[in-house]
C-alpha cells in the first residue's frame, strides 16, 4: 500500500474456478504498550478501506477485500499477550497455550468483534512465534544480554480467514519454519 510508514500490506485478488479469492499479507503496527492493539485494529481498517482492485479482463472481479468469497489474511499482525513477561515465560515453559490465549490481544479483539468480525482462526496449540534469537530456538531475553531489549513471547504471526466453506487444517499448523527472529506457521486451506 505504501501509505502506512514502514507497515502495510500486499493484496492479491483472483478467481479460481467459480470462487473469488483474496489473499492479504500484512505487517501491522508493533509495540507492547497498553492500547497498541487499537493501532493494529486501525491498520486493519485502513488496509480494508484503501485496498482496491481493478481488472480490464474480468468486469465481475471484486473491487474490495470484503467483496470476495474467501479471504485469507496472514502475516506479522503483531498482536501481543497482555500479561507480565515473567508470567508469559512461565506459561510458555509449561506449554499452557489454552491459558495464554486468554491474554492474547487478537483473540480478545476477535471475540469482541472489534476487528475481523466474523473471521476465523485455527486452534493455537503451539508455542508463541515471537521473538526468537537469530538462528536460535530460544526466545530473546531468556538469557539476558547487555543492551538487548527484553521482548515477551507472543503469537505475532497469524493466519485468519473469512468465507463460506473454508477452514484451515489445524494439523498442518504444527510445523514451524525457522528463517528469522519469528517462527512462521504454515497452513493449508480446505474447501468443503
Amino acid at each position: 500500500m505504501g501509505y502506512m510508514g514502514n507497515k502495510g500490506s500486499v493484496s492479491v485478488s483472483m478467481t479460481f474456478f467459480q470462487s473469488r479469492l483474496c489473499f492479504v499479507c500484512s505487517h501491522l503496527a508493533s509495540g507492547q504498550k497498553d492500547g497498541a492493539e487499537h493501532r493494529r485494529n486501525s491498520d486493519v481498517y485502513e488496509i480494508i478501506r484503501r485496498t482496491s482492485f481493478s481488472s480490464v479482463l474480468d468486469t465481475d472481479q471484486p473491487q474490495t477485500i470484503p467483496a470476495h468469497d474467501q479471504i485469507f489474511w496472514f502475516g506479522d499482525l503483531n498482536y501481543r499477550l497482555n500479561m507480565l513477561e515473567a508470567d508469559v515465560r512461565k506459561l510458555v515453559a509449561e506449554k499452557r497455550w489454552n491459558e495464554l490465549i486468554n491474554y492474547d490481544q487478537l483473540h480478545k479483539e476477535l471475540c469482541s468483534g472489534h476487528v475481523f468480525d466474523g473471521w476465523k482462526e485455527g486452534t493455537i496449540d503451539f508455542p508463541p512465534t515471537y521473538k526468537y534469537g537469530m538462528d536460535s530456538d530460544r526466545y530473546v531475553g531468556e538469557v539476558p544480554k547487555e543492551g538487548e531489549k527484553n521482548r515477551s513471547p507472543a503469537w505475532c504471526d497469524r493466519i485468519l480467514w473469512s468465507g463460506k466453506a473454508t477452514r484451515i487444517s489445524n494439523s498442518s499448523m504444527k510445523e514451524k519454519v525457522s528463517c528469522s527472529i519469528n517462527r512462521f506457521q504454515h497452513a493449508m486451506p480446505e474447501y468443503q
